[in-house]
């Protein structure tokens, strides 16, 4: 199945950028705009907030048609997202559900939701996560079961998207998760899928480059979306980030201080979004198609991020 990446942002005709052995500043700084320009127009963001006042400010500064995930916590059900999911259709937002594999106590109640979030919501596109818990609630041990289990299949779900760990995982071996990742990309083709990798975020953006550089060998042609903490406090940031489970990069970030300013400096994305961009542009990235923006800061703030860059790069009016 040929891919489309999914672009938000209206494009302002860039020219494209054509191989070059000594490029000139000129030369340079239009590959990196390009680079910029295309980590912004598939750009997508997640949801932290279930009020309509915030979903609607924020769907006055984001492009018509932008990619929002909606989590889900353990004390939720999958109905209870149905609310979430409605209002941003509602907004002209495209609502993206988590489906937790170990949250879910049965094959009907995955059926039933999606096909309720398909009829109501538009939902067309979800996120597989294996979930937290050690023991499954229902059928689904882990996000490779959800999606070899048919019902995506059946309701008509062909685009997933399933999670990536630059900084690794704190309870799978990465060799295990490399094969895991394998088996899905394999069976997504086999089975008409559109499979995307989105990563977890990361204090360390050179490991979101490596992690894609190493894909881009492993399983060439799926596009992964990088994660983002949205601008926050320091404090914030580090407590998402323990819960996360953000390994390698927590580790790096306590060694700097709660009180340092080099932590201050890790709670806006703009230094890491320019680390991805300049690697991008020197084709360093391998899958790197877009940035996944957590809203930890607040749902209307990241939004305003993301604007706020795209109207700068000139990939919106």
């Amino acid at each position: 199945m040929q891919r489309k990446d999914v672009q938000v942002f209206d494009s302002i005709g860039l020219a494209a950028a054509h191989p070059v052995t000594d490029m000139d500043s000129t030369q340079i700084a239009g590959t990196r705009m390009q680079a910029v320009s295309s980590l912004l127009r598939n750009s997508s963001i997640e949801l932290s907030t279930n009020g309509e006042p915030a979903i609607r400010k924020a769907s006055e500064i984001l492009p018509p048609g932008m990619p929002v995930y909606v989590p889900k916590i353990p004390r939720q059900t999958l109905h209870d997202k149905l609310v979430q999911l409605r209002l941003l259709h509602k907004y002209g937002l495209d609502p993206i559900p988590h489906i937790v594999a170990r949250q879910l106590s049965s094959r009907q109640e995955l059926s039933d939701f999606l096909r309720q979030a398909i009829a109501e919501a538009g939902v067309h596109r979800v996120l597989i996560i294996g979930g937290d818990a050690d023991v499954a609630l229902g059928p689904y041990a882990d996000s490779g079961s959800v999606l070899a289990s048919g019902v995506l299949q059946e309701v008509g779900i062909r685009v997933v998207d399933v999670a990536g760990y630059p900084d690794g995982h704190p309870t799978i071996p990465a060799h295990a998760l490399a094969t895991d990742l394998r088996k899905k990309a394999r069976f997504a083709e086999d089975h008409g899928f559109d499979l995307n990798v989105v990563t977890q975020f990361s204090f360390e953006p050179e490991n979101i480059v490596a992690f894609c550089a190493d894909l881009a060998t492993e399983i060439p042609g799926v596009p992964v979306y990088a994660g983002l903490a949205g601008p926050t406090s320091p404090a914030k940031l580090l407590r998402f980030a323990r819960t996360c489970g953000v390994g390698t990069s927590l580790r790096a970030a306590n060694k700097l201080g709660l009180g340092a300013l080099k932590l201050a400096a890790h709670s806006n994305p703009d230094k890491q979004f320019e680390i991805l961009a300049e690697n991008k542009a020197a084709a360093a990235t391998g899958n790197l198609a877009g940035i996944h923006l957590f809203s930890f800061g607040g749902f209307a703030d990241s939004s305003r991020w993301l604007d706020d860059k795209a109207r700068l790069a000139g990939v919106r009016s």
